[in-house]
């Protein structure tokens, strides 16, 4: 076990020293940002980060036949798509704050408040139409189109929390400082410009986690299942036919 060594008596001038060479390096304008910023003003909210993730549910569509389905996202030759889960992403980042202004100086600070929402549209979950419902062939469609549902909604909280810690490391806990007038434009160019790419990048990680659902095995199972009931509605195939996300 490691034990602390007790501080000689040349600890505390050493601290006393390390934190006035501290205060001595900020200028007052600063000094009196920091304080807002540590909420010594009541007035004025801490800066801070918050990420929200929504997930908005789903929808079942029987509508379009696995013709229609098919030409929608066109898989290898040959290939017919047989259900197809769709599912769009939505990213908004606000920022807001206080700003504090140093007339002497023509600087002002920005404790800046970022907002960041995640989230999905509800999500689209297509069965061909020729599957009629309660049949044994729709059941094992939808089946695996909830297996895609699943892998997008078990990714939210995910993303979130990476999101939330990448942009707290930049924008939790410090000011922005820029010339007067200028501070809440630079937040907004740098969350335009740098953070909005990277919630995106984030974000559609999720579809590469659909590769696995849709492993060759699993389309030779699909092709198979009760009892062929399958290739019966939609005749021999020089492939297997598909299931598959979007």
């Amino acid at each position: 076990m490691a034990r602390l060594a007790p501080c000689l008596p040349l600890c505390l001038p050493l601290f006393i020293l390390f934190a006035a060479a501290d205060a001595a390096a900020r200028t007052p304008f600063e000094a009196r940002c920091e304080a807002r910023q540590l909420g010594l003003d009541s007035e004025v909210r801490r800066p801070g980060v918050s990420v929200e993730a929504h997930d908005n549910g789903y929808r079942v569509d029987s509508s379009l036949s696995y013709r229609s389905l098919t030409r929608i996202k066109p898989e290898r030759v040959g290939d017919y798509v047989l259900g197809l889960t769709r599912a769009e992403s939505r990213v908004a980042i606000s920022v807001e704050g206080a700003i504090v202004s140093d007339p002497d100086t023509g600087e002002e600070c920005l404790l800046p408040q970022v907002g960041v929402s995640l989230s999905y549209l509800p999500v689209v979950i297509y069965v061909g139409s020729e599957f009629a419902p309660g049949t044994c062939a729709y059941r094992e469609i939808l089946a695996h189109e909830m297996r895609h549902l699943k892998a997008y909604v078990d990714y939210l909280p995910k993303v979130e929390s990476r999101v939330r810690e990448a942009l707290g490391r930049r924008f939790g806990g410090r000011p922005v400082y820029a010339l007067h007038g200028q501070a809440l434009a630079r937040v907004q160019a740098e969350l335009d410009g740098r953070w909005m790419p990277f919630v995106k990048r984030e974000m559609g990680k999720a579809r590469a986690l659909q590769a696995g659902i849709d492993s060759p095995r699993e389309y030779a199972r699909l092709s198979k299942v009760c009892q062929g009931e399958v290739q019966s509605l939609i005749g021999s195939t020089r492939r297997s036919p598909s299931s598959t996300s979007s």
